[in-house]
């Protein structure tokens, strides 16, 4: 059991971590052909971040930021929650704090991430033709999976 919360820790340790860097970092779609690459914040050329995004005041960009924030707040909230319930809680309980917290965190993943797809993935105003997602994309998808697992196991699991 010991092992296993470990486990389950250094998993929502790494997530989170995922999660900051894929918020933060400028790599959601790359595009070879001019060396660019485009994040939430800001447009990469050459080497070169100062410039700003050109579809940056839209709606759908903006809620992709805030769920994206709103993820790593509720991701490091459940992490101190666990931490706290590991050391206070009585044996016999279950994480249900924690798990649901880390189920909101899954929560604004889905809907950040989602927007991000439907909005910005395939858009035609993309650099060039062969455009692709980048390593926070896919690291984001990565975070929603691994916060969904810790989340339900976090709601199965008894301190013993």
């Amino acid at each position: 059991m010991l092992v296993l919360l470990a486990g389950i820790f250094v998993v929502h340790i790494a997530t989170a971590i995922m999660l900051f860097v894929s918020t933060i970092s400028n790599v959601w779609m790359v595009s070879p052909d001019v060396k660019s690459s485009v994040g939430l914040w800001k447009n990469c050329t050459n080497g070169d971040c100062g410039g700003s995004l050109s579809y940056g005041n839209e709606d759908a960009l903006k809620a992709v930021q805030a769920f994206m924030i709103l993820s790593i707040i509720f991701s490091v909230i459940s992490l101190l929650v666990f931490v706290f319930q590991l050391f206070t809680m009585e044996k016999g309980n279950r994480f249900f704090l924690s798990g649901s917290t880390m189920l909101v965190c899954w929560f604004c993943i889905l809907v950040g991430v989602s927007v991000y797809t439907h909005h910005y993935a395939h858009r035609e105003m993309n650099l060039t033709a062969n455009d692709h997602q980048g390593y926070c994309f896919i690291l984001t998808w990565i975070c929603f999976c691994f916060s969904f697992i810790i989340g339900i196991l976090y709601m199965v699991l008894r301190k013993k």
